[in-house]
């Protein structure tokens, strides 16, 4: 088939390279979201999938909207059978999911109709899931509900973060998709509907989700800063400034210490929570750059009574 690849982020790479790379398929364009400004000279910097297209010499077209007239003329010019997209970020209308002759085709990171929504993985950690996957799907116009082609499954490892999460997902969605592609040219696939059942919703998470209740019992913690890392970050309070907590792991065996309160080791930083204690082992102080915790809580020297949160 003929396709017209849509994709931004550095998660939607590895499907890319698994659709230029199959000889069955020919990815004729690539449809990403505008140059966005980034680091601290803010320039413009084109999204990770442009940059690879671009060194594939595939055609890339960045619409500032989906539904942008010059946009959709180029689409109906190039033709494609099929649009596979994976994280492109941006609502496509009905002017657009009516070009291809056989639709637009996701790529979404968990089992639907489980999350559904902006951020899958991450809810699925912080709900505590102990199996999540992928699934691809034929788009409609609401959220993430249509007919399901497939899915591949992926067991949720005790200290994944949403990052390791994500990266699994990629190159094991790369390989779905492909296979999608293959089964929608050949006729060997069907969409079946979604279950009415089962359905979750995965909105973006903000920055007050990834706030640390430290009332909340320690796997609840360990949840919220595995499934907000590396974004948006956990975080806390201490002094008066924001502290991201980018690795925690809970210490079931210490129980002495109140919610939010903290305790200081030759190598170790323990903080209480609703249950048991967590030991923090990466924090983030505003401004500053990631460090161990233990050399965190030197540098400020912690008083005897401080407590986060």
């Amino acid at each position: 088939m003929k396709l017209v690849f849509a994709g931004t982020p550095e998660v939607a790479v590895p499907a890319l390279d698994a659709l230029i790379a199959s000889d069955r398929h020919e990815v004729a364009a690539v449809v990403t979201r505008p140059d966005a400004p980034a680091g601290r000279g803010r320039r413009l910097i084109a999204s990770p999938v442009a940059e690879r297209a671009e060194e594939a010499g595939i055609e890339v077209l960045k619409p500032a909207k989906p539904r942008d007239e010059e946009f959709l003329a180029r689409l109906r010019e190039i033709g494609p059978d099929c649009c596979p997209v994976v994280a492109y970020g941006a609502l496509l209308p009905k002017t657009a999911l009516d070009v291809p002759a056989r639709g637009w085709v996701n790529l979404h990171f968990s089992l639907l109709p489980a999350w559904r929504g902006a951020a899958p993985v991450q809810h699925s950690i912080m709900a505590g899931d102990e199996i999540t996957g992928a699934s691809t799907f034929l788009i409609e116009e609401g959220l993430d509900s249509g007919p399901v082609y497939g899915t591949v499954t992926e067991a949720v490892r005790p200290t994944d973060t949403s990052g390791d999460m994500l990266t699994r997902l990629a190159f094991a969605g790369a390989g779905l998709l492909v296979a999608t592609m293959d089964g929608i040219e050949d006729g060997s696939v069907q969409a079946v509907p979604q279950p009415a059942d089962g359905v979750s919703l995965a909105p973006k998470i903000t920055v007050e989700d990834a706030r640390i209740d430290w009332a909340a019992p320690a796997l609840r913690v360990d949840r919220v800063v595995r499934g907000c890392t590396p974004a948006p970050g956990a975080w806390t309070e201490f002094r008066g400034e924001r502290l991201k907590v980018r690795s925690a792991v809970p210490v079931p065996d210490r129980t002495d210490l109140a919610p939010g309160e903290l305790a200081v080791g030759k190598k170790n930083l323990y903080v209480g929570t609703g249950s048991y204690a967590v030991e923090l082992l990466w924090v983030q102080a505003q401004g500053k750059k990631p460090m161990a915790a233990a050399d965190w809580a030197r540098g400020v020297r912690i008083a005897a009574g401080e407590r986060l949160g």
